[in-house]
């Protein structure tokens, strides 16, 4: 494992792996244990609209619908261009959910040193995704996350995902930087999976 890490370190440079896949797919989870294994810094959007909703009381999230693609060019972009962020690679979650996105999200990264280098998408299924916000509820260890409290907002979520990111995914693909990874495992398998990806993508480069 160790000498995997050192491998994908070298290929990634200070560029960025964006990391995508349905609510409950165990994004964030893998990201910043990702971030933490490449020395890296961790940017969720999820994360930083939350917080920008929170302050300043807007409310699409908790209606499970994702930013508009003119708030998001606007206010989460220009993160990637920080320069606390500047010598680093970047571990991203979810960074340019809508379909149209993409080429903003890919442009600001280059211009700011950290070039797209690989798009992990953790595959689980709707139905599986499901069961695991309803395991998550009962125990109570996701928080009080407005966009977590209904099933139906949750649903809504997995809808926009269907509609407005998967094609995100296939756009990805077809560029080359789509990496398909299983997530109906542990946790630990599936940080497995997504080092033996990248480290499979390091030697291809």
């Amino acid at each position: 494992m160790e000498e995997k890490i050192l491998k994908i370190k070298e290929w990634l440079g200070t560029g960025s792996i964006n990391i995508f896949g349905l609510p409950m797919s165990g994004k964030d989870t893998v990201g910043v244990r990702l971030a933490e294994m490449l020395d890296a810094k961790f940017l969720s959007s999820g994360i930083i609209i939350r917080a920008i909703e929170e302050q300043e009381h807007l409310h699409y999230t908790e209606k499970g619908n994702l930013w508009p693609t003119d708030m998001f060019r606007e206010r989460i972009l220009p993160y990637l261009g920080r320069e606390d962020l500047a010598d680093s690679p970047l571990v991203l979650s979810s960074v340019g959910r809508w379909q149209g996105e993409e080429d903003a999200v890919m442009e600001a990264a280059e211009n700011a040193g950290h070039p797209i280098k690989a798009v992990i998408s953790l595959n689980v299924s709707e139905s599986d995704v499901m069961n695991r916000w309803r395991a998550a509820k009962e125990l109570g260890d996701r928080g009080d996350r407005i966009d977590d409290r209904k099933e139906e907002v949750f649903q809504q979520r997995i809808l926009e995902f269907r509609n407005k990111t998967l094609p995100v995914l296939q756009h990805y693909h077809k560029l080359g930087l789509l990496l398909s990874v299983d997530a109906d495992a542990s946790r630990d398998e599936v940080f497995n999976n997504v080092i033996e990806a990248l480290y499979n993508r390091s030697q291809e480069s």
